[in-house]
């Protein structure tokens, strides 16, 4: 427990050093999810331009169907991988935004 005013002021300095370490953490973690989340758009619409142009280049219904059924399956496939992906980038930010609570949790019950 604390005991005087020595122990506040290095209670609040230790806290404040945290606080700066893990904003930064969270700040990498936003960076990460953004870029991740660009890429992911970038190639998305790559994919779905080679797509249209496959598809409208179809000679026949049979072709223009199974590039169409290609090419939603393919969408569908990296849509999931990456909600998978960035679930896990969100979830390791909750951890890292959640940690000080953590830590002053851990301290006060000493």
């Amino acid at each position: 427990m604390i005991q005087n005013i020595d122990d506040i002021q290095k209670l609040a300095k230790e806290n404040m050093e945290q606080a700066t370490e893990n904003l930064s953490e969270v700040s990498k973690s936003v960076q990460a999810i953004a870029t991740e989340t660009a890429d992911y758009a970038k190639k998305s619409f790559e994919d779905g331009t080679q797509a249209a142009e496959k598809v409208f280049g179809a000679k026949s219904f049979d072709k223009f169907m199974e590039a169409q059924g290609e090419y939603a399956k393919n969408a569908y496939e990296a849509h999931i991988s990456e909600m998978n992906k960035l679930g896990e980038m969100f979830m390791d930010l909750s951890k890292t935004m959640y940690s000080p609570v953590e830590t002053a949790l851990a301290r006060i019950n000493k």
